[in-house]
């Protein structure tokens, strides 16, 4: 069972490593085809939700995946901040998908493949890694604390950058667009539903993830077996 559970650990390693692979080079055929066409601003570019969240994931899924492939289960440190890494992925594809796709002002300059890749591809692999990986330990409620960190920066930095500079990187939080209520009502949405994604993709690691520090199967079953030989030696 051990070594079932070990192989699975070194696919999932792999498959994370590759999807991390995936991300980075979607990001980086888009900056080069931005470049080539002579329109990449790097100020702008590296604004977006997608793009730094998607250069979080390649962080998390390279991570994880080495984790996978040299530990028997993820640490907790690195597992709190994957759980809001998945609820970041959701709003990332949601927001896309619903909001943002086919305006043209907002496609990108190149092939369709890496935006795809960034916002339907890389947020159901994140989903699925969650939901289907072994080796994640259950984490405490207290975990949600770290799940606004993230995105309460980037909108201050957006819209601090935005009132300077007058640029906003998505209609939604431009308020050109409908008004300062408008913004302040999809912000105020957004943010609820990031901590309720958080809480639920907590909720799901406490039903079905390994308790924090508990031992692995084959040592929990030591002292019984330990136990038993003293006995029938005695």
């Amino acid at each position: 069972m051990q070594n079932r559970s070990t192989d699975r650990r070194v696919v999932v390693g792999a498959l994370r490593i590759a999807a991390g692979a995936a991300v980075l080079v979607a990001i980086v055929t888009q900056i080069v085809s931005r470049v080539a066409g002579g329109v990449f601003d790097p100020a702008e570019y590296f604004s977006f939700f997608t793009i730094q969240s998607g250069l979080i994931n390649i962080v998390i899924l390279a991570v994880g995946g080495v984790m996978a492939l040299r530990l028997p289960h993820d640490t907790v440190v690195y597992t709190t901040v994957r759980a809001s890494v998945v609820a970041y992925a959701v709003v990332t594809g949601i927001v896309y998908n619903l909001l943002l796709r086919g305006a043209p002002e907002r496609e990108l300059v190149g092939p369709q493949w890496p935006t795809e890749i960034l916002h339907v591809v890389a947020p159901i692999v994140i989903v699925l890694d969650w939901l289907l990986s072994p080796g994640r330990p259950a984490l405490p409620w207290s975990a949600l604390r770290v799940a606004l960190v993230y995105p309460v920066a980037w909108l201050a930095y957006t819209l601090l950058r935005g009132v300077a500079t007058g640029l906003y990187p998505y209609p939604f939080i431009d308020p050109a667009t409908n008004g300062w209520g408008s913004v302040i009502a999809y912000i105020a949405g957004l943010t609820a539903f990031i901590f309720a994604l958080v809480a639920l993709v907590i909720a799901y690691g406490r039903r079905f993830g390994r308790p924090a520090g508990a031992a692995a199967p084959s040592t929990r079953r030591l002292p019984r077996v330990m136990q038993r030989s003293r006995g029938e030696a005695l």
